[in-house]
């Protein structure tokens, strides 16, 4: 078995807030292969953004804090670096690519600046230097007429073309890993496909791994090759994308499968899993999912579901798929 580029082992991490301690990521573990792409998926509030933050070690503190576990990658625990190596990670190493491009570039610095900064920092590159790299990485994610966005500013493109800076930033130090955390949100679907071919493209030119944060089912289908499913703060289904899609296991997972209308298929109402999310403040005894839980008996209620390895390579976090 290939060396995890990236290992997550137990991760929990916490938030203080007025309501009380809870803990938005709690207990997950996953691996990641070089030039993988790694799916992340669930409804917003499941922790999927924290554990990127978390593995970046760039979360609000207070009030979060990871509050334990290991982050393992390239043989190093990033939790345990002094915050200049971590650095040399973040953006060497680790590229990231957020949400949202126009709250995450810089609106007073050209785009030119801002690409070339990682490549100054983490390179040692001359400005001027580093200002005919980001002229190359832009051109290699699709930006027309590259020399002159290098002059322009975040409010003078489009979102798909800020996407792009994005991911020229993220790869300018050409990183064994990017995250990429909701990367075609608010586009339209062309420039979305594109978005993702262009991360497709990078995985397989540079071997780049990549942790690809989603709700949408969809783009995991089409990208990902390996998919953890997550549910308030815990890993619930963890496996290969296709087991996950043709061989379910946990209700969670199968809900969302369900609320996906088929090609085809006249639908006048979408499915829904019932119930809502439960504050991560008060979440119930047992199982968390059982409150809406299709196949939840009495004693669901009672003990919490390990993450049982159900098949080879095929975990989830359900007593029914055990046949308890």
């Amino acid at each position: 078995m290939t060396q995890p580029l990236l290992s997550v082992k137990n991760l929990r991490t916490q938030f203080k807030t007025r309501d009380g301690l809870f803990f938005a990521v709690d207990g997950i573990s996953f691996d990641v292969a070089p030039g993988e792409i790694m799916g992340l998926v669930g409804e917003s509030g499941c922790g999927k953004s924290v554990t990127a933050l978390s593995i970046l070690r760039i979360l609000p503190d207070p009030p979060g804090k990871v509050a334990g576990g290991e982050i393992i990658f390239e043989s190093r625990d990033l939790l345990k670096l002094p915050e200049p190596d971590m650095r040399a990670v973040r953006g060497g190493r680790i590229g990231m690519v957020f949400q949202e491009p126009m709250t995450s570039l810089n609106p007073v610095f050209t785009i030119g600046d801002q690409v070339a900064e990682a490549l100054v920092v983490h390179k040692a590159m001359s400005k001027d230097k580093a200002l005919a790299r980001s002229a190359e990485l832009l051109e290699l994610v699709g930006l027309p007429e590259p020399g002159q966005q290098l002059k322009n500013y975040p409010h003078q493109l489009s979102g798909g073309m800020r996407q792009r800076v994005m991911i020229a930033m993220a790869i300018s130090c050409e990183p064994s890993l990017i995250i990429a955390d909701e990367p075609t949100t608010a586009l339209d679907v062309t420039i979305q496909a594109q978005i993702l071919e262009l991360l497709n493209d990078i995985r397989k030119k540079f071997n780049t791994a990549v942790i690809l944060i989603t709700h949408d089912l969809g783009i995991i289908a089409q990208m990902a090759d390996r998919v953890a499913v997550m549910y308030a703060g815990r890993i619930v289904e963890y496996a290969k994308t296709d087991d996950i899609f043709y061989d379910t296991l946990h209700p969670y997972t199968e809900g969302l499968l369900a609320s996906i209308p088929k090609p085809g298929e006249k639908v006048n109402r979408l499915k829904a899993i019932p119930g809502m999310v439960p504050k991560m403040t008060e979440l119930p005894k047992g199982c968390k999912f059982q409150p809406r839980c299709p196949y939840a008996k009495p004693s669901y209620a009672e003990e919490e579901p390990e993450l049982y390895e159900v098949k080879p390579g095929h975990f989830a976090r359900c007593f029914k798929a055990i046949g308890k």
